[in-house]
């Protein structure tokens, strides 16, 4: 199997700064956007440091054993790409923290983030984004994990279908869990930028993991949620069955216009992962 991977970003048309950040590795199986929180220049912060450290970990950690998860402890029930990648949002927590412990304009800042971590990493790819990764052999699968707090999203496209693999951690997503709202309602809900879990440099970050068997012809998508609050998974839907699975970089750029014809209330990242034969 082949991985081939592209991002974007924008600004979005009522925001001043850019506040997402995205990283792609697809050396390491990795794939990660973060939304920051906290206003003027901190939400920047938070979730460049987020992806930094989440990307920096990530990439010590390879190939070691359950070491790997120092200094927190090992969780047999995740497994050791589960360790490494939860311990790695932990560790963004924690440098969120000492970032506001240095600069005190900083205080309040936070992020959300996803990040899509293939279990058994390509070899011998191009460095460069975007570029195929060889994963030639008899498997016809590829194990994978999505990591997440907040509401940054992850959605699988298979057989013509998309599916959220994500389950948003958000005051609006427990209303309509609970059957208080319908999902309508909760697109209009002035609280529905109101997320329960994110870093934010206090309490240890709830990692919510997710397994994922990819197949030839899978596209996986991850964004923040300046590209899913504007326009609803119908319409996402409808911009990716029009983008065909090997040509990453195209829908990356048509959803993100769609985003901002739709009013581009926030900023938008993309990231798309597409796994050909």
């Amino acid at each position: 199997m082949h991985i081939l991977s592209a991002a974007s970003t924008d600004p979005g048309l009522r925001r001043e700064s850019n506040e997402d950040s995205f990283s792609l590795r697809p050396t390491l199986g990795l794939f990660l956007v973060a939304d920051g929180m906290g206003g003027h220049a901190a939400g920047e912060v938070a979730s460049r440091v987020a992806v930094d450290v989440i990307e920096a970990y990530v990439e010590h950690t390879e190939g070691q054993g359950i070491q790997a998860t120092w200094p927190f402890g090992y969780n047999p029930a995740i497994g050791l790409d589960g360790n490494r990648i939860a311990s790695a949002f932990k560790l963004a927590n924690r440098q969120i923290q000492q970032r506001t412990v240095d600069d005190a304009s900083l205080r309040g800042m936070a992020t959300t983030a996803v990040a899509l971590l293939l279990a058994q990493p390509p070899a011998g790819s191009d460095l460069s984004p975007g570029a195929p990764a060889d994963t030639t052999g008899e498997a016809q699968t590829l194990t994978a994990l999505v990591a997440h707090v907040g509401d940054s999203r992850a959605y699988l496209w298979r057989d013509g279908r998309l599916e959220q693999i994500t389950r948003d951690h958000s005051w609006v997503e427990e209303q309509i869990a609970s059957g208080a709202m319908t999902e309508q309602d909760a697109r209009r809900h002035p609280w529905r930028n109101l997320v329960t879990r994110a870093l934010t440099g206090t309490d240890e970050p709830d990692v919510e993991l997710t397994p994922v068997s990819l197949e030839p012809g899978d596209r996986v998508l991850i964004c923040s949620d300046g590209l899913s609050t504007p326009i609803d998974d119908t319409a996402i839907a409808g911009i990716v069955a029009h983008a065909p699975v090997g040509d990453p970089g195209p829908l990356c750029t048509a959803l993100i216009e769609a985003a901002n014809a739709a009013g581009g209330p926030d900023n938008i990242t993309v990231v798309v992962v597409d796994v050909t034969a």
